[in-house]
């Protein structure tokens, strides 16, 4: 006797909430940047009507707004137990990360209007890291905009380089043609830094970090 095959109905989606939208929404914007993140993208990578997800998320705005905290949330914060600079190094070193990994975020983290509870967490925790070392306020503010400034900036030009995938810096100057005569003193860096050297871009920011750490620490000492 043939035995039946019982089909069983597919396992319940699970229940939408304002983390799930969040979170896809931060998968629309991987797959196909911050433009392409609208109430109708997001409730497509649900499986949901769009319109449902204002159950949870009230507007484009707000939905914004939640992927800046979402990006916050990914970038270790600092100590106000710790030393300062090892701190702001850790956190410079996570930012970039966090921020390379997801580059849509660059364009948002620092523009909304109405910060959520993860970002002010975040800019309160570096502020408090530095005003608990010693720092002047306006000393620590100056700290926190030149060590942002460095670190987005670093990754925005990092993520837009112009090299083909599996070329080298070496690989790329060569393409440039001769520069010697024209360009002596971009001729004379790429020789000694490029050539035969492996040079990696990304092997820079941590020189530049310690540039900015050391003239904060001067300005701090004096």
């Amino acid at each position: 006797m043939q035995e039946r095959t019982v089909s069983r109905p597919p396992p319940p989606r699970p229940a939408l909430s304002t983390q799930r939208v969040i979170d896809a929404a931060s998968r629309v914007a991987d797959a196909s940047g911050l433009a392409g993140v609208s109430m109708r993208s997001v409730g497509r990578e649900l499986e949901v009507e769009a319109m449902s997800l204002y159950h949870h998320v009230a507007s484009k705005d707000a939905l914004l707004d939640g992927l800046a905290d979402w990006v916050f949330d990914r970038i270790d914060a600092p100590s106000a137990s710790g030393p300062w600079r090892s701190e702001m190094e850790r956190r410079a070193h996570s930012a970039r990360t966090v921020l390379a990994a997801h580059p849509w975020g660059l364009g948002l983290i620092e523009s909304r209007r109405t910060p959520g509870p993860a970002t002010l967490r975040h800019h309160d925790a570096v502020i408090g890291c530095l005003r608990a070392s010693g720092f002047t306020v306006a000393l620590a503010a100056h700290a926190f905009s030149v060590l942002d400034a460095y670190t987005y900036g670093f990754v925005l030009t990092e993520v837009n380089l112009p090299f083909q995938p599996g070329e080298s810096a070496e690989d790329f100057v060569e393409d440039l043609g001769p520069i010697t005569d024209l360009y002596p003193h971009l001729a004379e860096m790429v020789a000694e830094q490029i050539v035969g050297r492996d040079y990696q871009y990304g092997n820079e920011f941590d020189h530049g970090l310690v540039l900015i750490l050391d003239g904060l620490e001067a300005r701090f000492a004096g």
